[in-house]
């Protein structure tokens, strides 16, 4: 069964462009990359003083992974570019979260669906809303536009550029 995951791309370590244009290639192997978004930089949320902005980005992936199993992909995948997990909301080689999952909704802490944070945060929500306004959370309602509009863009900037050539 094929399944519609959203994911959230996030780099500030290193070369951060190059990261990212590699995540997206590495993601290709679970599935079917559908869409991806527009390229944002963003200041750095929480998490100790001094981070260099941050690239973000979000996609589409349409993937016959389960959840877990597409969760462990994304831990490999960060792995593989050279992430290692010391302190909460550190500076990272690149980050891949799981914002949803088709309209699964999950309590669980080892993963938790929708991402929790993921609606309240500008940098994920400009790239998401570009990919997907119509976008809706699941337990909420909320389109990805909406909560954008809410939220605001302090802090997130759009790059004009075509980065994923």
């Amino acid at each position: 069964m094929s399944h519609a995951a959203y994911i959230a791309l996030g780099a500030n370590l290193g070369e951060p462009l190059q990261t990212l244009r590699r995540a997206v290639t590495d993601l290709r192997r679970l599935g079917t990359v559908e869409a991806v978004s527009p390229l944002y930089r963003t200041a750095p949320v929480g998490g100790p003083p001094g981070q260099p902005d941050y690239l973000n980005a979000a996609l589409r992936l349409r993937t016959e992974y389960e959840a877990p199993a597409l969760l462990a992909a994304l831990h490999a995948a960060e792995a593989r570019a050279g992430r290692e997990r010391y302190e909460r909301w550190e500076a990272r080689v690149l980050d891949l979260d799981l914002i949803l999952y088709d309209e699964q909704i999950s309590p669980d802490p080892a993963l938790t669906l929708p991402h929790p944070r993921a609606w309240q945060r500008g940098f994920v929500l400009a790239p998401l809303a570009d990919l997907a306004p119509a976008l809706r959370h699941p337990v909420t309602g909320e389109s990805a536009a909406q909560a954008l509009a809410r939220v605001g863009l302090g802090g997130v900037e759009r790059m004009p550029l075509d980065w994923t050539t």
